[in-house]
């Protein structure tokens, strides 16, 4: 009962919220971001430690600098997210900036992926492709602990389009059969779930365990995949959305080898704006046998 309270109390929080323009709601986003730095140690010694360990080229003062701004852009898109659930599909349109050929799934006969990297902004893919080309979507996702906040993500994330949500629990074969029936599928790579279908890949030269099964999946249905990156604008400017062009080679056919050339590009495109990518979590948990743990 109380967890079910304070979820719908923040619900209507941020409903309210995103009545405001963004030019207002950004810096009060960036408020609850220094708050959250302060208040989270677990989190920010994560994002730290992660900084550390692919930036150690820079100062310890220049690290920190930048995980202070990724708790700030935390804040924004917390706050923001009350715009993908509530705002009209005009003002969304008005507030994303969409580079590239975003109509690729619609203009490819074939099987399709879209490959979604953890940046900040990652939710805005959803009405971003919805909104702009006409191919259904699936999508995996992990249910959230409290009902009430996990039926208001999914009805957000289901309002435009024709979209289907998997539990990740119920695993990869109800998302065949929906690609069998034309559906694209987002899928979002670029986390640590352990060492079984994996490999350790360089990523910012750290040994990380990396899915195999992104590249494995596109080889063996023929897909074409396209990534899409989300960057999050300064002040009311809004969102840039990159559906960017297929990465050369990929999927070659070689699991192993894909995974290298994903994990490179990825890094390419964090080092564009390196406070915006999902630095809280633990990318390196897992580690090869006989090696210690870094956090």
């Amino acid at each position: 009962m109380t967890g079910s309270f304070f979820a719908r109390l923040l619900i209507g929080l941020l409903w309210l919220l995103h009545f405001l323009p963004l030019a207002l709601l950004a810096p009060l986003g960036r408020g609850l971001g220094a708050l959250l730095w302060r208040l989270g140690k677990r989190r920010r010694n994560i994002a730290l430690r992660n900084l550390e360990l692919c930036f150690p080229e820079l100062p310890a003062a220049e690290r920190q600098a930048l995980a202070r701004e990724h708790f700030a852009l935390i804040g924004r898109s917390f706050l923001e997210r009350g715009l993908l659930w509530f705002a009209s599909p005009a003002r969304l349109q008005r507030l994303m900036h969409i580079k590239g050929n975003i109509r690729l799934a619609e203009e490819t006969p074939g099987a399709m992926m879209w490959l979604l990297p953890h940046f900040l902004g990652l939710e805005w893919v959803g009405p971003a492709i919805m909104l702009n080309q006409k191919r259904p979507g699936v999508d995996v996702y992990q249910p959230q602990s409290n009902p009430v906040l996990d039926a208001r993500m999914l009805a957000g994330r289901a309002r435009f389009g024709e979209t289907a949500f998997i539990d990740r629990h119920e695993g990869i074969r109800p998302v065949l059969r929906l690609i069998k029936k034309g559906y694209a599928f987002l899928n979002a790579p670029d986390m640590d779930f352990g060492p079984k279908d994996s490999a350790f890949v360089p990523f910012f030269g750290v040994p990380t365990c990396t899915l195999l099964a992104p590249a494995r999946m596109a080889a063996g249905q023929q897909m074409v995949v396209q990534p899409l990156v989300v960057t999050m604008l300064p002040g009311g400017q809004g969102y840039e959305i990159d559906a960017c062009d297929p990465i050369p080679g990929y999927p070659s056919g070689d699991a192993e080898a894909d995974a290298h050339r994903f994990n490179a590009w990825l890094e390419a495109r964090i080092r564009r704006h390196p406070a915006q990518y999902f630095w809280v979590h633990k990318r390196f948990k897992t580690r090869p046998e006989g090696q210690p743990s870094f956090y």
